[in-house]
């Protein structure tokens, strides 16, 4: 498993919700990060290693975001749903 990768379009209220079967990386990029993250440079994202879930996170603004679930290199699948919910507490 390379990663699991979806595009989100997120307003300042959305909060993503990412339920995973076991601990794995959960990244929100932007688009340039998300470009570097594909090209192995260096890049910032928000999230990290999840050992809980489900796992919520909001964005810092609106926009098109990239959510990015992997085992950061090491071999294995995970099993990942992904969900965007309004007005919730983080």
């Amino acid at each position: 498993m390379e990663y699991l990768h979806q595009e989100l379009d997120l307003s300042r209220v959305d909060v993503v919700e990412v339920t995973l079967d076991h601990a794995a990386n959960v990244l929100l990029l932007d688009p340039s990060n998300y470009l570097a993250y594909q090209q192995k440079r260096p890049y910032r994202y928000y999230g990290g290693h999840v050992t809980r879930s489900p796992f919520r996170l909001r964005a810092p603004h609106a926009g098109k975001w990239h959510l990015v679930v992997d085992l950061g290199g090491v071999p294995g699948t995970v099993r990942s749903s992904v969900r965007v919910i309004s007005n919730v507490a983080v």
